[in-house]
């Protein structure tokens, strides 16, 4: 299974957060210090504040906070809110699989799929920047 770059980008965006040495850092510092595209982490941002998971507030003073929620989210959930429901494979798409009816494969796949959630749901945002991790993500240069 991979990840898509949304979930990957709110899991690294929410793990900088963690460990910002900047009171209030703005999505626009997150995203060159992450070197990511600033208009794909402004959607990831929205959602996380959506999400209440991130504290975003415009203008001067303003910048990016994660929450009290944020801070002991599950990365499971997170990782599920952003990857969506879905199946591993569209078995029923515009062309539909002839074996649908009768295939055990998609049932393994939705079973490792949950596997794969549940191993995730007992880690939190804290967990993700123990140390080394924490102080390595410090120690990223930053973008100038």
């Amino acid at each position: 299974m991979r990840l898509l770059r949304s979930t990957d980008l709110a899991l690294r965006f929410l793990m900088r957060l963690a460990v910002s040495d900047t009171p209030l850092p703005t999505t626009r510092e997150v995203a060159a210090d992450m070197d990511v595209p600033y208009t794909h982490a402004a959607k990831v941002v929205a959602e996380l504040q959506r999400l209440r998971l991130v504290d975003a507030r415009r203008g001067r003073g303003g910048g990016l906070a994660l929450t009290e929620k944020g801070r002991t989210a599950s990365v499971g959930a997170v990782v599920r809110t952003f990857e969506g429901d879905g199946d591993v494979v569209d078995c029923e798409g515009a062309t539909p699989c002839p074996l649908h009816t009768a295939c055990r494969l998609r049932g393994a796949l939705r079973r490792a799929q949950e596997a794969f959630y549940a191993a995730l749901d007992p880690v939190t945002l804290a967990d993700l920047v123990a140390d080394p991790t924490g102080p390595l993500l410090l120690g990223l240069p930053r973008a100038r």
